[in-house]
């Protein structure tokens, strides 16, 4: 199974980004983007790839276990950033620290099941809202629409283990469909 661990926003704050999201879609070449649909938001904390039966029960374990060491924080979306000009996406606010360390245990909980995460960079807490696959677009109106958005804040209360089932139709703009494999409380 494709998987990551993440952390989810709930219902309420992707209402709030989707109202802002609705309105940077009617800026000037949105139509060149490739947005990103509201059931794919998502904070990932770490990224597995195809994960092997065998090791998802170590895995989970371990997932489990991470969970346990964290006690719930508050989390909130706000203002937003690019890579490059490939990807805009909404920023985050409120338990960075926590939420930093609970994606550095998310990925170590990979590496002690036996996953490769090689190429491990320094976290950056975003949800993607738009990518840019084709030709160069200047991405800074994008990022300028997000600047002084500050959603509502809420409880991180779980941490997610997500597969990820990529589309496989072939029909343009497809997205990757997502499910919750399994979800830890916090604290517990």
């Amino acid at each position: 199974m494709r998987l990551f661990a993440a952390v989810l926003p709930p219902e309420a704050a992707v209402d709030e980004l989707d109202a802002r999201v609705r309105r940077l879609r009617t800026l000037p070449d949105a139509d060149r983007l490739r947005w990103t649909g509201r059931s794919g938001w998502h904070f990932t904390l770490a990224f597995y790839g195809e994960v092997p039966d065998t090791t998802l029960p170590d895995l989970r374990e371990r997932l489990s276990r991470a969970a346990r060491r964290y006690e719930p924080f508050p989390l909130g979306l706000k203002g937003g950033g690019r890579f490059a000009d490939r990807v805009v996406w909404a920023g985050a606010d409120g338990g960075l620290p926590a939420l930093r360390k609970l994606a550095d245990s998310a990925t170590a909980a990979a590496r002690r099941a036996g996953l490769e995460m090689s190429g491990h960079r320094a976290y950056t807490p975003h949800l993607t809202v738009a990518r840019n696959r084709a030709e160069a677009l200047d991405l800074a109106p994008f990022v300028d629409g997000l600047a002084d958005f500050e959603g509502s804040a809420w409880t991180v209360r779980e941490l997610a283990l997500v597969r990820s089932r990529l589309p496989v139709s072939g029909v343009a703009g497809e997205q990757p469909r997502y499910e919750t494999v399994e979800a830890w409380p916090l604290g517990k």
